[in-house]
């Protein structure tokens, strides 16, 4: 059992300090569009080298937050999400503020991020302790079945091929293949390069595939600037918008549980939850054609959905030890860098830790709201940063960053390597998720087959006994199916549309 008195570990002046900034960061990383939160966290991981584990953990959940929710700013504003957890925010806020109802579109936009999160603080603590015990009974087969199932439901949700998917994730598990071997020390795929007989470093490779590939992405606007619209946003329009709340109760329930749920799904996270929660809130209302010209139902599912989403993302990080999207990823590299493992026996030797997100998450959504409702301005003021000065900044702190990390240039090659790969990947339409979560639980998926086969005594038959593995193996075939099945279904229904156009042409 958590023991609850822990969590006044984080109740310091200076654990208060560090929240604060790091929500406010966050807030101004998640408002400029093309800055996500998953680049937020990656530049901010090396840090924590240098910090106490419970400071380090404490500012990059405050960053998480505030990167996630700093999205409705450029969406309610500009028509463009800050991040890919805002995209259906800009269906109705967008809207709003363009008929000059900024200030009530942004206040929708505050308060939905503020439920969302605090409903996802209640179900992240009720729901780690009970998922760390019964993931405790977890052994090699368990893992690696997990593993498997972790890898399908990412390479399911690729966005245009699951082939494309399955290549990448083929890759991603090639690259931590290299160096030696844990069990045997044998060196493997390093081609002489003496550099490589350690593998790859996570944290290089997962800055460079993320910020790289997007400075690389938005170089072609790198001159264009923001139109933002103008906005006047005062504590008075946000009380009164948040007593409206009062008729959408079930919207934010329903949001909300979407968004948990979503965020808990390995490798998914609050990207996909807020166009899961817009189309839903659209088909139980009462007037779905009123959306996407500035219902405030709209923007109440999406903003609910992806904070909600962040609480969901956490739990299989820190009950299971696989991250639930790109975001938590990176938290992963964090914990690796300090020597504790999440998983099941967080709960158990690392208590505290647990307390410690739980309390740094509270506190940090309330701070989220309160710097929006009193800074916005100030976060507005932030999308007139010109590109061209922003991006090079980052670039030199992620070179830092890698640099840091081992003290080694090496590191930094693969930086740059990796970031390249990443831009050609996005270029041609393969995911990045994929790869790099196939190098994070390759090592793992490895080890735990090598030891399940060994339990077996030279073959599989041991899974046969073990139903929690049959288990994840059933789910991940489901899920593989029923991606399949989906995209069959659409596609059958783009040929029917173009076949129909003639006749109704005609």
């Amino acid at each position: 059992m958590l023991d609850l008195s822990q969590i006044f570990v984080i109740a310091t002046p200076f654990n208060f300090l560090i929240m604060l900034l790091g929500v406010f960061g966050g807030l101004v990383v998640g408002a400029m569009p093309g800055l996500t939160s998953t680049m937020a966290v990656a530049l901010l991981v090396p840090i924590t080298f240098g910090m106490d584990v419970n400071q380090g953990l404490v500012m990059l959940v405050a960053v998480y937050i505030g990167s996630i929710s700093g999205g409705l700013v450029s969406a309610a504003l500009l028509n463009i999400p800050g991040t890919p957890s805002s995209v259906a925010t800009t269906f109705d806020a967008y809207p709003m503020a363009k008929r000059g109802e900024a200030g009530k579109a942004l206040g929708y936009a505050v308060f939905a991020s503020f439920l969302g999160g605090l409903i996802s603080f209640f179900a992240l603590a009720l729901l780690a302790p009970i998922l760390g015990s019964f993931a405790l009974k977890f052994g090699p087969f368990e893992y690696f079945a997990l593993v498997v199932f972790t890898l399908s439901c990412i390479i399911s949700i690729s966005d245009k091929s699951l082939t494309k998917g399955l290549i990448a994730a083929t890759v991603g598990m090639l690259m931590a293949m290299v160096g030696l071997s844990e069990t045997d020390s044998v060196s493997r795929l390093t081609f002489g390069i003496s550099e490589l007989q350690a593998g790859f470093s996570v944290m290089p490779v997962l800055i460079g595939m993320y910020a790289v590939s997007q400075i690389l992405t938005d170089v072609e606007q790198i001159k264009k600037p923001f139109k933002i619209i103008d906005v006047n946003f005062t504590m008075r329009e946000f009380l009164r918008v948040a007593r409206e709340f009062r008729h959408s109760v079930k919207n934010v329930l329903r949001s909300a549980l979407i968004g948990i749920g979503v965020g808990i799904l390995p490798g998914i996270g609050p990207g996909l939850s807020n166009i899961v929660a817009y189309s839903q809130a659209k088909a139980a209302a009462d007037d779905p054609d009123s959306f996407g010209t500035g219902n405030p139902e709209g923007i109440i599912a999406s903003e609910t959905a992806n904070n909600a989403a962040t609480g969901g993302a956490l739990i299989p990080l820190l009950t299971l030890g696989i991250p639930g999207d790109a975001t938590t990823m990176m938290m992963l590299g964090a914990f690796m860098i300090h020597g504790v493992q999440p998983g099941p026996l967080l709960l158990r030797d690392h208590s505290e830790l647990l307390l410690v997100i739980l309390g740094s998450y509270f506190i940090s959504n309330i701070f989220m709201m309160l710097l929006q409702v009193y800074f916005i301005r100030v976060l507005i003021r932030a999308l007139m940063i010109p590109r061209y000065i922003l991006y090079p900044v980052i670039l030199g702190l992620c070179v830092i960053g890698c640099y840091a990390l081992n003290s080694s240039m090496s590191d930094v090659w693969v930086f740059f390597a990796t970031g390249l790969l990443g831009y050609v990947f996005k270029r041609t339409g393969f995911p990045l998720l994929p790869l790099v979560l196939g190098l994070i639980l390759g090592g793992m998926a490895e080890n735990h087959l090598r030891v399940s086969i060994v339990m077996g005594h030279g073959n599989l038959s041991g899974y046969l006994d073990r139903p929690i593995a049959l288990g994840f193996f059933a789910a991940a075939a489901l899920s593989v199916v029923y991606a399949l099945w989906c995209k069959r279904k659409a596609a059958r229904a783009a040929k029917q549309c173009v076949l129909a156009q003639p006749e109704e042409a005609l």
